[in-house]
């Protein structure tokens, strides 16, 4: 039986997916006033923690490609970019993939203790693998929302800066 965890995740990143599927890089780097970031820095921050909350912290192999540690982790901002970023097409693939080889990899560890628990910048700790699936739930939901926002913003017409690579 399918545990209701993949279910859920699958869900929210059909949703995410979902509103950036038909969107080009132009509109994906676009930062509305109000904004640190834009679709595309949410999208690749996504990825990049679920890809260390699901593998980084059961001491499974990541697929995080060169450079997507320095343009997406907590704390970066597109203003920051130097070098390429990845085409949106890109991202939008890796995110879909990425929840099956989570679920492939993790189905049987649910409820399996990482070595070295980790508390988020919130205050929770997190220490079992479904904990820290779980809490990817919370995350990509606020990135989810950023992305919604950000959508309507520059739909609206309303000012926005469209980050453009150094």
């Amino acid at each position: 039986m399918e545990n209701y965890i993949f279910k859920q995740l699958s869900y929210v990143r059909d949703n995410t997916i979902g509103h950036v599927a038909e969107m080009n890089d132009e509109t994906s780097l676009s930062i509305p006033e109000g904004f640190n970031n834009n679709i595309k820095w949410n999208l690749g921050h996504i990825y990049v923690v679920q890809e260390k909350f699901a593998f980084h912290f059961t001491r499974e192999e990541m697929n995080l490609p060169d450079q997507f540690t320095e343009l997406f982790s907590p704390g970066t901002k597109p203003s920051d970019w130097g070098e390429e970023v990845p085409p949106i097409h890109e991202l939008i693939l890796l995110l879909e993939n990425q929840v099956c080889r989570i679920e492939k990899v993790l189905k049987f560890r649910l409820k399996e203790a990482v070595e070295q628990p980790y508390t988020t910048s919130t205050g929770l700790t997190l220490s079992t693998v479904e904990e820290f699936l779980s809490f990817c739930l919370y995350h990509e939901g606020i990135h989810f929302d950023a992305i919604k926002s950000i959508k309507r913003i520059i739909q609206s017409g309303r000012k926005s800066e469209v980050f453009r690579e150094k």
